[in-house]
């Protein structure tokens, strides 16, 4: 088997994947700290944190940083999401310790000088005005509030203007102190990459991180849903609907998955025939499931123009309700495919399998086979996807937010009740 994983004492462990057909190499930390551990004070602080690593060192200048890799012909990139924070690289196999000893520099050994401190600020505060030029990101923002209100996962990963403008060197340090801790951290690597060697790199130059583990974060509740309708002169209107969702360990997980796909994962699923195809309503639609350790955000998104809102939403409601009670066997069996196939494809990319590997690290304690993965897909069957859809509609009530301009809007966001109240259309109108 060419997956190994080896735990260090720190608790850090290194997991690899080998694909010896394979000139290059994908690597990475993956640490379990995200959004959602932010304290109201910190609000914004590991996106922050994420983007001061590639500023400066002890040992290298934020130029020096990149252009060693650079000049191996490689990249550095690094994510921030709403549970964990990754920095990775990709690199021709005789630079995999090059980029491990980048790696481990910037978060062993970061310098967090005042002046790109300050400059590193000032971007985000503009990526913040990027990002409230975006309606899609921003109708996003509104549906993450009512989902989780009042809580870290309801609030935007990048912070406010506010907010950075409280954070300083020691802010930074104690967040990195407190939460990149050997137990709650995954060097990941896949491609040309041998798992000893790695082992080895990874033993001696990530030392300084702690053997015990983080805090961690409060529970997630999904909200009481709702509807907000946010006012906007824009040539559209943006729709979102949101239910609360499945933790990543949840036994149901797949089968909502599969009725996640049929009913707007593809060209082929419901709401693209029938709003796109058909009634000629939007551009874009598309339904996704997103789970995390301890819940899930079961999410739908489109756009039309505002005086089609009302209908938009209607048929949704009307597709979604119709999709629960008349699932074929055909549209299982498509999903199940669809889902097999990104997930084989993902393995041709080393990029994409570091990251999965790392992923199951942290949520599973252990990278899960890909013949595990298919028997679960394969294990998927209409009555299981029934259920699981069934559920999903009963768990919450629905939030809904319309971004845009024209009277529609309010009745737009009305009709989602329909999603967890029998008989809405006779109710609505």
């Amino acid at each position: 088997m060419s997956v190994e994983v080896t735990k260090l004492p720190s608790g850090l462990t290194v997991v690899t994947d080998t694909m010896p057909h394979l000139e290059t190499a994908a690597l990475g930390v993956w640490t379990g700290v995200g959004g959602r551990d932010e304290k109201p004070n910190e609000h914004g602080i590991s996106h922050l944190l994420e983007h001061m690593a590639f500023k400066g060192t002890t040992t290298r200048s934020s130029r020096e940083i990149v252009e060693e890799i650079e000049a191996v012909g490689g990249d550095l990139n690094a994510g921030t999401s709403t549970e964990t924070t990754a920095y990775y690289a990709r690199v021709m196999k005789a630079d995999v310790p090059l980029a491990l000893d980048v790696l481990s520099d910037i978060l062993a050994n970061p310098s967090f000088v005042p002046d790109e401190l300050e400059r590193e600020k000032s971007v985000i505060v503009q990526e913040i005005g990027a990002a409230q030029d975006t309606p899609d990101d921003v109708v996003f923002e509104h549906l993450n509030e009512l989902c989780y209100p009042d809580q870290p996962m309801g609030r935007s990963l990048l912070g406010t203007a506010k907010t950075l403008k409280r954070f300083d060197r020691d802010m930074l340090l104690g967040y990195l102190d407190t939460h990149y801790r050997g137990p709650d951290m995954v060097v990941a690597a896949a491609g040309a990459v041998d798992h000893g060697k790695v082992v080895d790199e990874v033993t001696r130059r990530f030392v300084k991180f702690p053997g015990t583990p983080g805090p961690k974060p409060s529970p997630a509740t999904f909200g009481k849903g709702g509807a907000r309708v946010v006012h906007r002169d824009l040539e559209q209107a943006h729709l979102t609907v949101a239910l609360e969702g499945l933790p990543q360990t949840d036994p149901s997980l797949f089968s909502l998955q599969v009725f996640t796909n049929i009913l707007g994962g593809g060209m082929s699923s419901r709401l693209f025939q029938e709003v796109r195809e058909k009634r000629g309503l939007c551009y874009s639609i598309y339904a996704f499931h997103a789970p995390y350790s301890d819940t899930g955000f079961f999410g739908l998104y489109t756009g039309t123009d505002p005086a089609d809102a009302p209908e938009m939403v209607e048929v949704i409601v009307d597709v979604i309700n119709e999709a629960v009670e008349t699932l074929t066997e055909a549209e299982v069996a498509r999903a199940r495919a669809q889902m097999k196939a990104g997930l084989l494809m993902a393995l041709e990319s080393c990029s994409s399998r570091a990251e999965q590997l790392a992923r199951h690290m942290l949520a599973y304690g252990r990278p899960l086979t890909v013949q595990e993965l298919m028997t679960r897909i394969d294990a998927v069957s209409m009555e299981s996807t029934r259920d699981a859809a069934r559920d999903l509609l009963s768990r919450s009530r629905p939030a809904v937010v319309a971004l845009g301009s024209g009277r529609g809007l309010d009745r737009a966001v009305g009709f989602a009740e329909g999603l967890t109240r029998s008989k809405a259309k006779t109710l609505l109108h």
